[in-house]
Protein backbone atom coordinates (compact mmCIF):
# COMPACT_ATOMS: atom_id res chain seq x y z
CA UNK A 1 0.00 0.00 0.00
CA UNK A 2 1.48 3.28 -1.08
CA UNK A 3 1.77 5.80 1.65
CA UNK A 4 2.13 9.57 1.11
CA UNK A 5 1.96 10.40 5.03
CA UNK A 6 6.03 11.22 4.69
CA UNK A 7 5.51 14.23 2.73
CA UNK A 8 3.60 16.16 5.20
CA UNK A 9 4.25 19.54 6.13
CA UNK A 10 4.98 20.52 9.66
CA UNK A 11 1.94 23.22 9.72
CA UNK A 12 -0.37 20.11 9.07
CA UNK A 13 0.77 18.19 11.84
CA UNK A 14 0.90 20.83 14.03
CA UNK A 15 -3.26 21.21 13.29
CA UNK A 16 -3.45 17.42 14.29
CA UNK A 17 -1.29 17.75 17.09
CA UNK A 18 -3.56 20.40 19.08
CA UNK A 19 -6.67 18.09 18.43
CA UNK A 20 -4.96 14.87 19.20
CA UNK A 21 -5.75 15.32 23.01
CA UNK A 22 -9.32 13.20 21.94
CA UNK A 23 -10.88 12.35 18.42
CA UNK A 24 -14.36 10.97 17.64
CA UNK A 25 -15.50 9.98 14.12
CA UNK A 26 -19.05 8.84 13.92
CA UNK A 27 -19.20 6.41 10.86
CA UNK A 28 -22.15 6.04 8.40
CA UNK A 29 -24.50 8.63 6.10
CA UNK A 30 -27.01 9.29 8.70
CA UNK A 31 -27.35 11.57 11.53
CA UNK A 32 -23.61 12.58 13.25
CA UNK A 33 -23.22 12.18 17.19
CA UNK A 34 -22.77 15.33 18.96
CA UNK A 35 -18.67 16.36 19.15
CA UNK A 36 -18.04 13.57 16.87
CA UNK A 37 -16.65 14.17 12.91
CA UNK A 38 -18.77 12.35 10.36
CA UNK A 39 -17.32 9.68 8.69
CA UNK A 40 -18.36 8.42 4.84
CA UNK A 41 -17.65 5.89 2.39
CA UNK A 42 -16.79 8.99 0.29
CA UNK A 43 -14.46 10.38 3.09
CA UNK A 44 -10.83 9.38 1.64
CA UNK A 45 -7.74 10.34 3.35
CA UNK A 46 -6.42 13.45 2.71
CA UNK A 47 -3.68 15.85 4.16
CA UNK A 48 -5.95 19.12 4.42
CA UNK A 49 -7.84 16.97 7.38
CA UNK A 50 -5.56 13.96 8.04
CA UNK A 51 -8.10 11.33 8.61
CA UNK A 52 -10.04 8.84 6.09
CA UNK A 53 -10.13 5.69 4.56
CA UNK A 54 -6.99 4.57 2.10
CA UNK A 55 -7.39 2.55 -0.91
CA UNK A 56 -9.20 -0.78 -0.27
CA UNK A 57 -9.98 -3.72 -2.75
CA UNK A 58 -13.82 -3.27 -2.06
CA UNK A 59 -16.39 -0.33 -1.86
CA UNK A 60 -16.89 0.63 1.43
CA UNK A 61 -20.90 0.84 1.97
CA UNK A 62 -22.79 2.76 4.56
CA UNK A 63 -25.81 1.07 6.09
CA UNK A 64 -28.48 2.68 7.91
CA UNK A 65 -30.99 1.85 10.70
CA UNK A 66 -33.85 3.45 12.26
CA UNK A 67 -34.27 4.11 15.81
CA UNK A 68 -31.24 4.29 17.85
CA UNK A 69 -29.30 7.40 18.79
CA UNK A 70 -26.84 8.56 16.04
CA UNK A 71 -23.61 6.90 16.74
CA UNK A 72 -25.99 3.64 16.73
CA UNK A 73 -28.09 4.51 13.79
CA UNK A 74 -25.83 3.74 11.04
CA UNK A 75 -22.30 1.66 10.24
CA UNK A 76 -19.56 1.64 7.40
CA UNK A 77 -18.75 -1.97 6.38
CA UNK A 78 -16.94 -3.60 3.53
CA UNK A 79 -16.74 -7.25 1.79
CA UNK A 80 -13.06 -7.39 1.95
CA UNK A 81 -10.64 -5.77 4.58
CA UNK A 82 -10.71 -2.14 4.57
CA UNK A 83 -8.24 1.04 6.51
CA UNK A 84 -8.61 3.72 8.03
CA UNK A 85 -6.00 6.43 8.94
CA UNK A 86 -5.85 9.79 11.09
CA UNK A 87 -2.36 11.32 11.22
CA UNK A 88 -1.26 11.66 15.02
CA UNK A 89 1.91 12.53 16.55
CA UNK A 90 4.01 9.50 18.22
CA UNK A 91 2.71 8.35 21.52
CA UNK A 92 0.80 6.19 22.81
CA UNK A 93 -3.41 6.20 22.45
CA UNK A 94 -6.47 4.60 24.06
CA UNK A 95 -8.50 3.42 21.13
CA UNK A 96 -12.10 2.46 21.28
CA UNK A 97 -14.00 0.90 18.15
CA UNK A 98 -17.48 0.91 18.16
CA UNK A 99 -18.92 -2.06 16.55
CA UNK A 100 -22.53 -4.06 16.28
CA UNK A 101 -25.81 -2.97 14.29
CA UNK A 102 -29.51 -2.79 15.27
CA UNK A 103 -30.73 -4.83 12.66
CA UNK A 104 -27.96 -7.80 12.55
CA UNK A 105 -24.95 -9.53 13.85
CA UNK A 106 -21.75 -8.51 13.54
CA UNK A 107 -17.99 -9.87 13.41
CA UNK A 108 -14.96 -7.51 13.48
CA UNK A 109 -11.14 -8.02 14.12
CA UNK A 110 -8.94 -5.17 14.16
CA UNK A 111 -5.39 -4.80 13.28
CA UNK A 112 -3.00 -1.30 13.67
CA UNK A 113 -0.48 -0.16 11.76
CA UNK A 114 1.73 -3.78 10.31
CA UNK A 115 -0.77 -5.89 11.29
CA UNK A 116 -0.60 -5.61 15.01
CA UNK A 117 -3.50 -7.93 16.19
CA UNK A 118 -5.46 -5.81 18.51
CA UNK A 119 -8.74 -6.86 18.90
CA UNK A 120 -8.99 -11.28 17.40
CA UNK A 121 -12.46 -11.41 16.66
CA UNK A 122 -15.33 -9.44 18.34
CA UNK A 123 -18.66 -10.47 18.01
CA UNK A 124 -22.26 -8.92 19.01
CA UNK A 125 -25.71 -10.59 18.34
CA UNK A 126 -28.24 -8.43 16.17
CA UNK A 127 -28.86 -5.16 18.27
CA UNK A 128 -25.90 -4.94 20.23
CA UNK A 129 -22.78 -3.50 20.50
CA UNK A 130 -19.27 -3.61 21.52
CA UNK A 131 -16.83 -0.99 22.78
CA UNK A 132 -13.49 -2.33 21.74
CA UNK A 133 -10.49 -0.79 23.78
CA UNK A 134 -6.94 -1.31 22.99
CA UNK A 135 -3.89 1.29 23.23
CA UNK A 136 -1.74 1.26 20.11
CA UNK A 137 2.07 2.74 20.36
CA UNK A 138 2.32 5.58 17.16
CA UNK A 139 6.18 6.51 16.25
CA UNK A 140 8.14 7.95 13.85
CA UNK A 141 12.12 7.62 12.57
CA UNK A 142 13.11 10.78 14.56
CA UNK A 143 15.11 10.94 18.00
CA UNK A 144 13.68 13.98 18.69
CA UNK A 145 16.69 15.19 21.34
CA UNK A 146 19.44 15.00 19.00
CA UNK A 147 17.33 15.27 15.65
CA UNK A 148 19.09 12.06 14.16
CA UNK A 149 16.86 9.47 12.61
CA UNK A 150 17.07 5.92 12.76
CA UNK A 151 18.25 4.22 9.90
CA UNK A 152 15.64 2.80 8.06
CA UNK A 153 15.64 0.40 5.34
CA UNK A 154 14.29 0.78 1.53
CA UNK A 155 11.89 -1.50 2.32
CA UNK A 156 10.65 0.10 5.32
CA UNK A 157 10.05 3.39 4.09
CA UNK A 158 6.48 2.55 3.13
CA UNK A 159 5.93 0.57 6.43
CA UNK A 160 2.79 1.74 8.39
CA UNK A 161 5.19 1.93 11.63
CA UNK A 162 7.14 4.49 10.85
CA UNK A 163 4.64 7.30 9.44
CA UNK A 164 3.08 9.69 11.92
CA UNK A 165 -0.12 8.06 11.80
CA UNK A 166 -2.48 5.67 13.10
CA UNK A 167 -3.84 3.02 10.39
CA UNK A 168 -6.75 0.72 11.27
CA UNK A 169 -7.32 -2.40 9.47
CA UNK A 170 -11.25 -3.84 9.63
CA UNK A 171 -11.76 -7.76 8.56
CA UNK A 172 -13.90 -10.63 9.56
CA UNK A 173 -17.16 -12.32 8.50
CA UNK A 174 -19.19 -8.43 9.25
CA UNK A 175 -16.84 -5.90 10.16
CA UNK A 176 -19.42 -2.98 11.22
CA UNK A 177 -17.89 0.40 12.20
CA UNK A 178 -19.84 2.56 13.83
CA UNK A 179 -17.32 5.08 15.42
CA UNK A 180 -13.73 5.48 16.68
CA UNK A 181 -12.90 7.36 19.38
CA UNK A 182 -9.14 7.98 19.98
CA UNK A 183 -7.34 9.72 23.70
CA UNK A 184 -3.90 10.11 24.14
CA UNK A 185 -2.59 7.90 27.21
CA UNK A 186 0.66 9.16 28.95
CA UNK A 187 0.75 6.60 31.76
CA UNK A 188 0.72 3.19 30.35
CA UNK A 189 3.40 1.03 30.63
CA UNK A 190 5.31 0.66 27.37
CA UNK A 191 6.87 -2.87 26.13
CA UNK A 192 9.26 -2.07 23.50
CA UNK A 193 10.30 -4.92 21.45
CA UNK A 194 14.26 -4.95 20.09
CA UNK A 195 14.70 -7.86 17.96
CA UNK A 196 14.76 -9.35 14.42
CA UNK A 197 12.51 -10.99 11.51
CA UNK A 198 11.14 -13.09 14.53
CA UNK A 199 9.60 -10.45 16.40
CA UNK A 200 8.98 -7.79 14.35
CA UNK A 201 5.50 -6.04 13.08
CA UNK A 202 5.55 -8.24 9.23
CA UNK A 203 3.93 -5.69 7.10
CA UNK A 204 3.49 -8.78 4.75
CA UNK A 205 1.39 -12.27 4.42
CA UNK A 206 1.86 -14.40 4.91
CA UNK A 207 4.80 -13.68 7.62
CA UNK A 208 4.13 -13.29 11.22
CA UNK A 209 6.19 -13.05 14.19
CA UNK A 210 5.28 -13.10 18.51
CA UNK A 211 5.65 -9.22 18.42
CA UNK A 212 2.44 -8.30 16.16
CA UNK A 213 0.05 -11.15 17.96
CA UNK A 214 0.99 -10.06 21.89
CA UNK A 215 -0.81 -7.10 22.40
CA UNK A 216 -4.04 -8.61 21.62
CA UNK A 217 -3.21 -10.26 25.18
CA UNK A 218 -3.05 -7.26 27.86
CA UNK A 219 -5.91 -4.93 28.89
CA UNK A 220 -6.41 -1.88 27.16
CA UNK A 221 -4.76 1.47 28.98
CA UNK A 222 -2.75 -0.58 30.88
CA UNK A 223 0.54 -1.75 28.94
CA UNK A 224 1.50 -0.99 25.28
CA UNK A 225 3.80 -2.54 22.95
CA UNK A 226 6.39 -0.71 21.04
CA UNK A 227 7.73 -2.91 18.78
CA UNK A 228 11.24 -1.79 17.35
CA UNK A 229 12.68 -5.21 15.81
CA UNK A 230 13.33 -5.55 12.18
CA UNK A 231 14.01 -7.84 9.78
CA UNK A 232 17.90 -9.00 9.49
CA UNK A 233 18.33 -7.13 12.45
CA UNK A 234 21.93 -8.58 15.25
CA UNK A 235 22.66 -6.22 17.93
CA UNK A 236 25.29 -4.43 16.41
CA UNK A 237 23.34 -3.60 13.25
CA UNK A 238 20.75 -2.52 15.26
CA UNK A 239 22.47 -0.20 17.77
CA UNK A 240 24.36 1.40 14.95
CA UNK A 241 21.10 1.56 13.44
CA UNK A 242 20.35 3.83 16.31
CA UNK A 243 17.14 1.75 16.77
CA UNK A 244 18.57 1.39 20.32
CA UNK A 245 18.64 5.41 20.74
CA UNK A 246 15.57 5.82 19.49
CA UNK A 247 14.23 3.22 21.94
CA UNK A 248 16.27 4.84 25.08
CA UNK A 249 15.01 8.27 23.61
CA UNK A 250 11.50 7.84 24.50
CA UNK A 251 11.47 5.09 27.82
CA UNK A 252 10.63 6.40 31.07
CA UNK A 253 11.03 4.39 34.68
CA UNK A 254 9.13 1.70 34.93
CA UNK A 255 8.87 0.82 31.13
CA UNK A 256 10.11 -2.76 29.87
CA UNK A 257 12.85 -3.56 27.26
CA UNK A 258 12.74 -7.31 25.71
CA UNK A 259 16.33 -8.19 23.96
CA UNK A 260 15.66 -10.97 21.54
CA UNK A 261 18.90 -11.70 19.15
CA UNK A 262 20.58 -14.67 18.04
CA UNK A 263 20.03 -15.99 14.59
CA UNK A 264 21.26 -13.16 12.81
CA UNK A 265 24.06 -12.77 15.15
CA UNK A 266 25.50 -16.23 14.95
CA UNK A 267 26.59 -15.48 11.10
CA UNK A 268 29.08 -14.56 9.94
CA UNK A 269 29.96 -10.92 8.96
CA UNK A 270 30.33 -7.56 10.54
CA UNK A 271 27.35 -8.07 12.69
CA UNK A 272 29.05 -11.41 14.08
CA UNK A 273 29.44 -12.01 17.65
CA UNK A 274 30.72 -14.83 19.36
CA UNK A 275 28.17 -16.14 22.14
CA UNK A 276 30.67 -16.39 25.67
CA UNK A 277 32.20 -13.13 24.91
CA UNK A 278 30.76 -10.03 22.14
CA UNK A 279 27.30 -11.30 22.16
CA UNK A 280 27.62 -11.25 26.10
CA UNK A 281 28.95 -7.86 25.95
CA UNK A 282 26.19 -6.11 23.96
CA UNK A 283 23.58 -7.79 25.53
CA UNK A 284 24.92 -6.01 28.72
CA UNK A 285 25.06 -2.89 27.12
CA UNK A 286 21.29 -2.91 25.74
CA UNK A 287 20.71 -4.06 29.87
CA UNK A 288 22.95 -0.63 31.13
CA UNK A 289 20.88 1.71 28.15
CA UNK A 290 17.46 0.48 29.50
CA UNK A 291 18.62 0.62 33.21
CA UNK A 292 19.88 4.06 32.66
CA UNK A 293 16.24 5.15 32.20
CA UNK A 294 14.64 3.16 34.90
CA UNK A 295 13.81 0.81 32.04
CA UNK A 296 13.79 -2.98 33.21
CA UNK A 297 15.40 -5.15 30.78
CA UNK A 298 14.15 -8.74 29.76
CA UNK A 299 15.89 -11.06 27.87
CA UNK A 300 14.54 -13.42 25.39
CA UNK A 301 16.38 -16.84 24.37
CA UNK A 302 15.62 -17.25 20.44
CA UNK A 303 12.99 -19.30 19.21
CA UNK A 304 14.84 -22.48 17.45
CA UNK A 305 14.25 -23.43 13.81
CA UNK A 306 11.81 -25.74 12.27
CA UNK A 307 14.38 -28.21 11.82
CA UNK A 308 13.83 -32.13 12.73
CA UNK A 309 16.01 -34.96 13.15
CA UNK A 310 15.27 -38.84 12.45
CA UNK A 311 13.32 -39.23 16.04
CA UNK A 312 11.36 -36.09 15.69
CA UNK A 313 13.17 -33.79 18.26
CA UNK A 314 14.76 -30.48 17.17
CA UNK A 315 18.15 -30.27 16.27
CA UNK A 316 19.91 -26.79 17.69
CA UNK A 317 20.86 -24.77 14.81
CA UNK A 318 21.68 -21.59 17.43
CA UNK A 319 24.71 -22.95 19.33
CA UNK A 320 25.62 -21.78 22.51
CA UNK A 321 23.35 -18.39 21.91
CA UNK A 322 21.10 -19.29 24.09
CA UNK A 323 23.51 -20.74 26.57
CA UNK A 324 25.07 -17.39 26.47
CA UNK A 325 21.68 -15.55 27.07
CA UNK A 326 20.95 -17.39 29.88
CA UNK A 327 24.33 -16.94 31.53
CA UNK A 328 23.71 -13.20 31.20
CA UNK A 329 20.22 -13.17 32.56
CA UNK A 330 21.97 -14.40 35.83
CA UNK A 331 25.16 -12.27 36.19
CA UNK A 332 22.67 -9.16 35.44
CA UNK A 333 19.93 -10.15 37.43
CA UNK A 334 18.04 -10.20 34.52
CA UNK A 335 14.35 -11.93 34.19
CA UNK A 336 14.49 -14.21 30.96
CA UNK A 337 12.23 -15.65 29.21
CA UNK A 338 13.51 -18.80 27.78
CA UNK A 339 11.56 -18.76 24.76
CA UNK A 340 14.10 -21.21 22.79
CA UNK A 341 13.39 -24.01 25.17
CA UNK A 342 9.28 -23.65 25.07
CA UNK A 343 9.63 -23.30 21.67
CA UNK A 344 11.44 -26.98 21.50
CA UNK A 345 8.39 -28.07 23.47
CA UNK A 346 6.16 -26.73 21.17
CA UNK A 347 7.26 -27.79 17.92
CA UNK A 348 8.06 -31.59 18.65
CA UNK A 349 4.49 -31.40 20.46
CA UNK A 350 3.30 -30.68 17.19
CA UNK A 351 5.39 -33.47 14.93
CA UNK A 352 7.40 -32.76 12.36
CA UNK A 353 4.68 -32.74 9.52
CA UNK A 354 1.96 -30.66 11.66
CA UNK A 355 4.61 -28.41 12.56
CA UNK A 356 4.42 -26.59 8.83
CA UNK A 357 1.02 -25.12 9.56
CA UNK A 358 3.44 -23.04 12.03
CA UNK A 359 5.40 -21.78 9.70
CA UNK A 360 5.85 -20.46 5.94
CA UNK A 361 4.95 -22.83 4.14
CA UNK A 362 2.47 -22.38 1.40
CA UNK A 363 2.14 -24.11 -2.48
CA UNK A 364 2.45 -21.84 -5.31
CA UNK A 365 0.02 -19.13 -6.36
CA UNK A 366 -1.85 -19.18 -2.41
CA UNK A 367 -1.04 -15.25 -2.66
CA UNK A 368 -1.08 -12.88 -5.16
CA UNK A 369 2.49 -12.98 -7.20
CA UNK A 370 3.60 -15.65 -6.08
CA UNK A 371 4.51 -18.30 -8.66
CA UNK A 372 6.69 -20.30 -6.27
CA UNK A 373 5.89 -22.44 -3.41
CA UNK A 374 7.86 -20.85 -0.05
CA UNK A 375 9.11 -23.79 2.16
CA UNK A 376 10.61 -20.91 5.06
CA UNK A 377 11.57 -23.15 8.28
CA UNK A 378 12.85 -19.76 10.46
CA UNK A 379 9.53 -17.40 9.81
CA UNK A 380 6.25 -18.04 11.37
CA UNK A 381 2.59 -18.12 9.34
CA UNK A 382 -0.03 -15.91 11.81
CA UNK A 383 -0.65 -19.48 13.56
CA UNK A 384 2.70 -20.09 14.73
CA UNK A 385 3.44 -16.64 15.48
CA UNK A 386 0.53 -16.73 17.60
CA UNK A 387 1.64 -20.11 19.38
CA UNK A 388 4.56 -18.02 19.80
CA UNK A 389 2.81 -15.34 21.41
CA UNK A 390 1.27 -17.46 23.91
CA UNK A 391 4.63 -18.90 24.98
CA UNK A 392 5.98 -15.59 25.47
CA UNK A 393 3.00 -14.96 28.13
CA UNK A 394 3.69 -18.11 29.40
CA UNK A 395 7.05 -16.84 30.10
CA UNK A 396 6.06 -13.45 31.42
CA UNK A 397 3.64 -14.91 33.65
CA UNK A 398 6.56 -16.92 34.90
CA UNK A 399 9.39 -14.29 35.22
CA UNK A 400 7.40 -10.66 35.27
CA UNK A 401 4.83 -11.07 37.73
CA UNK A 402 4.28 -7.08 37.93
CA UNK A 403 3.66 -7.12 34.16
CA UNK A 404 1.40 -10.56 34.20
CA UNK A 405 -0.92 -8.99 36.45
CA UNK A 406 -1.91 -6.67 33.11
CA UNK A 407 -2.83 -9.49 30.76
CA UNK A 408 -6.27 -9.85 29.89
CA UNK A 409 -8.13 -11.56 33.16
CA UNK A 410 -9.82 -14.50 31.14
CA UNK A 411 -6.83 -15.47 29.37
CA UNK A 412 -6.60 -19.60 29.91
CA UNK A 413 -2.95 -20.41 31.08
CA UNK A 414 -0.90 -22.20 27.92
CA UNK A 415 0.91 -25.50 28.17
CA UNK A 416 3.97 -25.66 25.20
CA UNK A 417 3.43 -28.95 25.37
CA UNK A 418 -0.46 -28.61 24.42
CA UNK A 419 -0.31 -26.45 21.58
CA UNK A 420 -4.09 -25.72 20.22
CA UNK A 421 -4.21 -27.03 16.51
CA UNK A 422 -4.00 -24.64 13.77
CA UNK A 423 -7.59 -26.13 12.09
CA UNK A 424 -8.64 -24.04 15.27
CA UNK A 425 -6.89 -20.77 14.67
CA UNK A 426 -8.79 -18.77 12.24
CA UNK A 427 -7.20 -15.05 11.53
CA UNK A 428 -8.19 -13.05 8.49
CA UNK A 429 -5.31 -12.06 6.21
CA UNK A 430 -4.50 -8.21 5.31
CA UNK A 431 -4.64 -7.92 1.40
CA UNK A 432 -0.84 -6.33 2.44
CA UNK A 433 0.80 -8.26 -0.84
CA UNK A 434 2.82 -8.93 -2.89
CA UNK A 435 4.89 -11.76 -0.61
CA UNK A 436 8.52 -10.45 0.47
CA UNK A 437 10.70 -12.69 2.31
CA UNK A 438 11.64 -11.08 5.56
CA UNK A 439 15.74 -10.54 6.03
CA UNK A 440 17.47 -12.90 7.83
CA UNK A 441 16.94 -16.32 8.25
Amino acid sequence: MKRFFSLLCFTILSVITGRAQHLRFDFGNGKTEKGYTRITPDTKFNTTTGYGFLGNAAPIVSVERKGKKNLFSDYCTSSQPFFFSVILPEGNYDVTVITGDAEGPSTTTIKAECRRLMVEKAVTATGNFLRNKFTVNIRDSIIHATGEKVRLKPREKTYLHWDNALTLEFSNEAPKICGIEIKRNTSATTVFLAGNSTVVDQAQEPFAAWGQMIPAFFQPGKVVFANYAESGEALRSFASARRLDKIISLMKKGDYLFIEFAHNDQKPGSAHVEPFTTYKEQLKKYITAARSKGGIPVLVTSMHRRNFDPNGKIINTLGDYPAAMRETAREEDVALIDLNEMSKTLYEALGETPSLKAFVHYPANSFPNQPEPIKDNTHFSNYGAYELAKCMVTGIRQSIPALARQLKKDLPVFDPAEPSPAEAFVLPHSPLSPVVKPDGN
